[in-house]
């Protein structure tokens, strides 16, 4: 069960951190990751945190503002993400990978269970 919040109205060039709470047994041996939709287009992927909390992947184009962690004592996995811009409003998911999957995982196939998400809306 992935719970995000976080999500709001902010304007351009600000900062934002999005969490992601997670209950279950396996939440520390499963890597996750954090997709986004924005209105009319597909679920994105943007960045993954290994189940050691040490390694991350990201999408290219996030690279430079967005940032993944996770704490396996909170059981949390957070986004940061720095300089939004319009473009940034999405509904942003949290997603716990599936075992036995290659790491990084990016594909959505490759990810069991889904958060409801939350929603950013950056204003120019």
């Amino acid at each position: 069960h992935l719970v995000e919040s976080g999500g709001g109205l902010v304007q351009a060039g600000d900062s934002l951190r999005l969490s992601c709470a997670a209950s279950g047994r396996t939440f520390n041996s499963v890597n996750m990751g954090w997709f986004r939709q924005a209105p009319g287009k597909e679920r994105e992927f943007l960045a993954t945190v290994h189940w050691n909390g040490i390694s991350t992947y990201y999408l290219h184009s996030t690279r430079d503002r967005f940032s993944i962690s996770r704490d396996n004592t909170q059981r949390t996995v957070l986004l940061q993400i720095v300089s939004l811009k319009p473009e940034d409003t999405a509904v942003y998911y949290c997603a716990a990978g599936r075992s036995g999957i290659r790491w990084p995982q990016i594909a959505e196939s490759e990810y069991e269970y889904w958060g409801q998400g939350t929603q950013v809306t950056v204003s120019s």
